[in-house]
């Protein structure tokens, strides 16, 4: 394996944040090592963006689905069509879907309805899912326990909780999105969570443009940063830097079925 590659797990290249240099920011990637991205929807439109994306670059793939804070969108025809992009090529994922109880709005029924349609969605075009859990650890954990989502497979995205959460996620062969926020000198339970899992459910991803990683937090983020992250990463786990970017890289060619 060449050194130095790096698969960006989770961005958001489609968001606003980028509409002033989404084109030569996008194109700077491969050059700086960054040789594949997946490009998460988040709502409706977000899944209409990143198709366009990954029509136009080469080593941007795609997740299709709606993000629980924008559920309330979702109606038959609309689940038709999400289901329906499931089958373009290089879709490689249902996500980002799950909960968050952050806000009060959409309520948590509407939430959990379209979660479990949306696993459901998955185990039937056989893709394995991005899941964000925010503010609603129990409930996300019982219903993926309830709806067998071991059997698609997947990635809690931005994991934030504690190392005996992982450790359930484990127990379903789940991998572990790891981001910007584990060099925040006040995450302490996430870097303890990190030490805890195993290296082969590890994966790198940014969350761009959100979540930027020291030094440069508070900026816009984007994949160039992931070197903060994958070292914070080594240091936590005591191997090289080279280390963490191959398995990692091999980590996420297994979950997204990507070989590149």
């Amino acid at each position: 394996m060449e050194k130095n590659r790096i698969f960006e797990s989770h961005a958001h290249y489609d968001d606003e944040a980028f509409d002033e240099d989404r084109e030569t920011l996008l194109k700077s990637l491969p050059e700086n090592g960054i040789d594949v991205v997946i490009n998460v929807g988040a709502s409706l439109d977000s899944c209409r963006t990143t198709i366009e994306l990954m029509e136009r670059y080469p080593f941007i793939y795609g997740a299709i689905g709606v993000h629980p804070s924008e559920t309330a969108q979702l109606n038959e025809d609309s689940f038709r069509w999400l289901r329906e992009c499931c089958d373009i090529d290089k879709v490689v994922s249902v996500g980002e879907i799950g909960l968050d109880y952050h806000y009060s709005e959409p309520e948590p029924s509407i939430q959990k309805k379209w979660f479990e349609r949306q696993l459901e969605l998955a185990r039937e075009v056989k893709l394995p899912v991005i899941i964000h859990s925010r503010e609603a650890a129990k409930d996300t954990l019982d219903m993926m326990k309830a709806l067998r989502a071991g059997d698609m497979g997947g990635v809690i995205h931005c994991y934030s909780y504690t190392k005996e959460m992982a450790r359930e996620y484990l127990n379903m062969d789940y991998y572990f999105g790891i981001g910007g926020v584990i060099t925040f000198a006040n995450a302490k339970k996430l870097k303890e969570a990190v030490e805890y899992i195993p290296m082969d459910k590890i994966l790198l991803e940014t969350d761009s443009p959100y979540l930027t990683p020291e030094p440069n937090r508070g900026k816009r983020n984007s994949s160039l940063n992931i070197p903060y992250i994958a070292e914070t990463i080594a240091t936590l786990k005591g191997i090289s830097y080279e280390e963490v970017l191959a398995i990692t890289h091999e980590n996420a060619e297994k979950l997204f079925h990507i070989n590149v």
